[in-house]
This record gives structure tokens, C-alpha cells and sequence, in this order.
């Protein structure tokens, strides 16, 4: 009941003219970046983030996360008409939904999924209303010892779980936590890897890594290809049948379920949860051969699933403090420069920010039902502009907003360094999810772990003696060699395959 008031006291913040403007302006953004294939919604955010800098942190937060989730549905537009994905969930949507739109059923495929997302995402947030305030209880009696082990196992669930590559994305997360030690020492108070460059004593802000990591490495990716698409069929009736209907109730409730378990996972991204909605229907389907001929339970069960699992991806960031993938850590940044440090005590601190955010994110749900429909033709015609044009755009507005972080060019430099080292990760197969965790929560991490050391003098048996820290790193460990495990049987079978083909 409790938790029922609280939300009541955050729609009377959600619903202030103020943040009803930026919920919708972010809702409008977000379906924009999800619609222009390849730039997603971690890119969105990153090069967006610097617009927020002079709002108040509860406009500002709601902003970004109205732009998180609308380029969900977004990605959903150009997948069905274009057979192109906007963002990497909304891939398998294309199995069906690009058929169903060849068949002239594009507005039947787009209307469910609209539909789909709209439940999916109301249910977890109901979800998250009734997880949120136990878990956040919970976490207050965690104290240094038990934190740098919850971190280090969110940390091995992102490696371990995030990239093709163990070893690749442990390299990342390693090169992520060089990257945050940069600047003052937080125990002595001393300058470090800063190699006499004055403005590396302050550390590497995070608005110039990430707009350099996922907007110029998205751009300069992006220009050695041939995006290209065309409206296969002409657009249906926006209104689904009554088939459609009954054919997608259950595979949408399904997908509200796995979608919202596998996001209360860190290192299980939507794709994932996407996939296996697909493979859940598919395997439950009276006709299972029809899939990839255009069945509508195939569009309504991963798009319902991709929005249930970004709501309930928040859940680990509001009640622990950990973000669940890169894009979440971008927005655990934008608390950051707003002065609040996502976890348990935001809930004490700041219970307006808490609430009002996940109020939020009902209103958004709705302004996305209401908005997206209408101007699919728009969001249609914007593909036809000339990508070069496009992307010059783009990168006019990254560089200006690395500026306006401190008016500084060197941060522009930054930005164009760390263009260069995402665009080569991607060549590389170099996952970034672990390299921005660790460069968010680099100072966490090395905080708890000193603070822990200090109190045991020195000793790593403190670790041992907490049963709550013990556990989670026994979790930790057990994650990282099934990974490592897993990593070599697919190594070694990738071998055996190219010797036989030999």
C-alpha cells in the first residue's frame, strides 16, 4: 500500500506541465534515434546527454529515460517497413514483421507492436513499483564489504553474458578502469595517470567518452556502408483485426514475462530477451512452420518483451546502484552530474526523483501509444534523407555538445579520441558495454574495495566472513568460468568446423 501512495505522490510530479513537456520531447527524440538504423539508443542518449545539462535533475533524468525507451519502439518502424533494425532488439522483429509488411500488413505488424510495448511496459512498471522499495530496503544493510561484491558480480554477469568474446570483453572492462582511475586519488588526494595534462587531474568526463564511443564510432562505422530501403508495400489500416487480436493476447503476456525477468538480470541485454521470446512462440505455435512467413505472434511477443525488459532493467539501478547495461550507465552518469548517486539512499534523499522518474515512465508509455501511430509517415519519409547529410548532422551536434561540457576543446579531442578507439572496438569485436560499466563505476568499485581493506587491515578475509559478500562473489566466480568454459567449447568447435571444411 505504501508503495501505491508513493506512486501517487510521483504522477503528481510526472504530470507537472515541465516534465510533461520533456517526457514528450524525449518520447519524440527517442523514436527518431530508433528509427535511423544504426545509431541507437546508448549513441541517442550520449549525444543528447548534453542537452540536460541546464535542467533541474528530475526534468532532466525523465528525459533521457523517455528517450531510452522510445527508441525501442522506434527501432520497430524501420524494421517492419524497411526490413532494416533500427537498434540491434529489434532485429528478429524482422523475420515477421518485414513479411507481414510485403503482404500489405505493415499497419496491422506496427499497431500490434505499439499495443504490445504499451502493456509490456505498464505491467513492469507495475512490477517495478512493488520490487523497488523491498530491494532498496535491502540494500541499506549493505555496507562497504557487501557493495564491491555486488559490484564485481553485476561486472562478471556483463562480461560474462555481454559479448561473444570472455576474453575480449574482460579487456574491456580492464581498459574501462584505467580510463576511470584517471585524475585524483580519492584516498591520498594526488594527481594520477594524468601525465602533467592539467585538465586530466579532473578525470576523463563521461559526456565526451560516451559521445565519442557510441556517436562517432556509430557514424564512422556507418559511413563505409550502403544504408539503403525501401517501403516494400503500401501502408494497411492502422486498426488490427480481430484475429490479430486474439492471435497476440498470449504471446504479449509472454513476452511481459520474460521480458521484465531477464532485465532484473545485469549482462542480460534485450536481445536476449527478445530471442527467446521469438523461440518461446515459435516452440508454443499450433503452426510453428509459419513463422518466417509473416505471423503476427511473432512481432507482438519480442516487441512486448524488448520494452518489458528496459523498465525492469531500472530496477537494478534505482534499488542497487548498478546499472544493467551501457545504456543504463550512461543515465547512472546523468545522476551523477546531477549531484545523486543512484541506490537505496536516493529513496531516503530524494524520494521525489525516485518516484517522479518512475511515474514517469507510465506517462511516456502512453504519449508513445498516442504519438508513434499518427506519424509513422513522417518517421518514413526521414529515411529518404541522404545519410551523408544526416550523419553530418549528427556530428555537428556531437561536437558541439563535447564543447558546451566545460567550453573546452581538449574535451572535443577527447570525444574524437575515443571516437576512434569505439569505431575500432566494433571492427574488433571488442564489446563496449563493459569498458562504459566499469568507466561508471570505477570509483565505486575502488571506494568499497579500500574502504573494506582499511577496516580489515589490510586483509581479504573480510570477504569471507560476510555471508551476503561471500555468496554473491561465489556467484561472481561461478559465472566467470561457465563464461570462460562456454568460451573455450565454442573456441574449440569453431577450430574442428574450419578443419572439416578444409
Amino acid at each position: 500500500m505504501e508503495s501505491l501512495e508513493l506512486l501517487a505522490y510521483g504522477f503528481s510530479i510526472a504530470l507537472e506541465p515541465t516534465n510533461l513537456a520533456f517526457a514528450f520531447l524525449g518520447c519524440l527524440l527517442g523514436t527518431l534515434i530508433g528509427v535511423l538504423p544504426g545509431l541507437g539508443p546508448a549513441g541517442g542518449i550520449a549525444i543528447l546527454i548534453s542537452v540536460t545539462f541546464s535542467l533541474d535533475p528530475i526534468p532532466a533524468i525523465i528525459m533521457l529515460c523517455s528517450i531510452y525507451y522510445g527508441a525501442m519502439y522506434g527501432g520497430t518502424i524501420t524494421s517492419v517497413l524497411v526490413n532494416t533494425p533500427g537498434e540491434a532488439a529489434s532485429a528478429i522483429t524482422c523475420l515477421e514483421g518485414y513479411e507481414m509488411a510485403k503482404r500489405g500488413r505493415a499497419g496491422a505488424a506496427l499497431a500490434i507492436a505499439a499495443i504490445g510495448s504499451f502493456i509490456g511496459g505498464t505491467i513492469a512498471t507495475f512490477g517495478l513499483v512493488f520490487v523497488a522499495k523491498p530491494l532498496s530496503t535491502l540494500a541499506l544493510r549493505f555496507g562497504p564489504v557487501e557493495t564491491f561484491a555486488l559490484l564485481v558480480l553485476g561486472l562478471s554477469l556483463i562480461v560474462g553474458l555481454g559479448g561473444a568474446s570472455v576474453i575480449r570483453a574482460l579487456i574491456a572492462a580492464v581498459l574501462g578502469m584505467m580510463v576511470a582511475m584517471v585524475g585524483i586519488d580519492p584516498n591520498m588526494g594526488y594527481p594520477r595517470f594524468a601525465f602533467g595534462v592539467l585538465e586530466l587531474t579532473d578525470g576523463f568526463d563521461l559526456v565526451p567518452v560516451v559521445m565519442g564511443l557510441f556517436g562517432l564510432g556509430e557514424i564512422l562505422l556507418n559511413v563505409e556502408k550502403q544504408i539503403t530501403g525501401s517501403l516494400a508495400a503500401p501502408m494497411s489500416s492502422l486498426v488490427p483485426t480481430r484475429r490479430d487480436l486474439r492471435d497476440s493476447g498470449a504471446p504479449i503476456l509472454r513476452g511481459t514475462a520474460i521480458g521484465f525477468f531477464l532485465g532484473l538480470i545485469p549482462g542480460v541485454n534485450a536481445v536476449i530477451a527478445t530471442f527467446a521470446s521469438y523461440a518461446a512462440e515459435k516452440r508454443l505455435s499450433r503452426n510453428p512452420a509459419g513463422f518466417g512467413t509473416g505471423m503476427i505472434a511473432g512481432v507482438a511477443g519480442p516487441e512486448t518483451a524488448n520494452n518489458a525488459h528496459h523498465i525492469a532493467a531500472l530496477v537494478p539501478l534505482f534499488t542497487l546502484g548498478v546499472p544493467a547495461s551501457a545504456t543504463i550507465a550512461i543515465i547512472m552518469g546523468a545522476f551523477m552530474m546531477n549531484g545523486l548517486v543512484p541506490g537505496p539512499f536516493l529513496f531516503i534523499e530524494r524520494p521525489d526523483v525516485v518516484w517522479g522518474i518512475i511515474a514517469s515512465l507510465y506517462v511516456g508509455n502512453i504519449i508513445l501509444l498516442v504519438l508513434n501511430l499518427p506519424l509513422i509517415p513522417v518517421w518514413v519519409s526521414l529515411l529518404r534523407i541522404p545519410y551523408p547529410i544526416l550523419f553530418s548532422l549528427i556530428l555537428g551536434f556531437i561536437v558541439v555538445g563535447a564543447y558546451s561540457v566545460s567550453n573546452s576543446t581538449f574535451d572535443i579531442g577527447v570525444m574524437a579520441a575515443f571516437g576512434v578507439i569505439g569505431y575500432a572496438a566494433k571492427k574488433l569485436d571488442f564489446p563496449l558495454a563493459p569498458f562504459v560499466l566499469t568507466l561508471v563505476l570505477g570509483g565505486a568499485i575502488e571506494r568499497s574495495l579500500r574502504t573494506s581493506l582499511q577496516i580489515s587491515g589490510g586483509s581479504f578475509r573480510i570477504f569471507a566472513t560476510s555471508p551476503i559478500a561471500a555468496t554473491l562473489l561465489a556467484v561472481a566466480a561461478a559465472v566467470a568460468v561457465i563464461a570462460l568454459v562456454g568460451g573455450i567449447r565454442a573456441a574449440r568447435a569453431g577450430r574442428r568446423s574450419g578443419a572439416k571444411a578444409e
